[in-house]
């Protein structure tokens, strides 16, 4: 049976769709742009951005009973692709030695006027 994830240590949906749905031992985490979750504000940088979007997500992971060790798939979007190395120095380092699959894209807009947005697969 689908169950919906949520979690007050991110950020509320911005629109009509969950932090995250669970099924049996799959998590499907929405993109979470990079909102700071104690002031509710996006930052101005894309690097602090990037660490809220990381956050963002691992407190969603944890409330659904996962962690980035169990993280399968990824997608990173960008507003610029110019940012690529600085998000990814980020990224990897909540991921330790071992990486999940990912795609990386650069979008002609994110919500709420983002400069990152990050989604993924885990497991349980």
């Amino acid at each position: 049976m689908k169950e919906v994830i949520a979690t007050k240590n991110a950020p509320g949906a911005v629109g009509p769709y969950v932090q995250a749905t669970k099924l049996n031992n799959l998590v499907l985490c929405s993109g979470q742009l990079g909102i700071d979750v104690a002031t509710g504000k996006m930052p101005e940088t894309v690097e602090e951005q990037a660490h809220c979007s990381m956050k963002n997500m691992g407190a969603i992971l944890a409330e659904a009973g996962s962690d980035y060790s169990k993280v399968l798939k990824t997608t990173i979007f960008l507003a610029d692709m110019n940012d690529f190395a600085k998000v990814n120095e980020i990224y990897k380092s909540y991921f330790g030695t071992e990486f999940p699959a990912r795609s990386c894209v650069q979008v002609a807009k994110l919500p709420l006027g983002g400069l990152v947005e990050v989604e993924c697969i885990a497991y349980v």
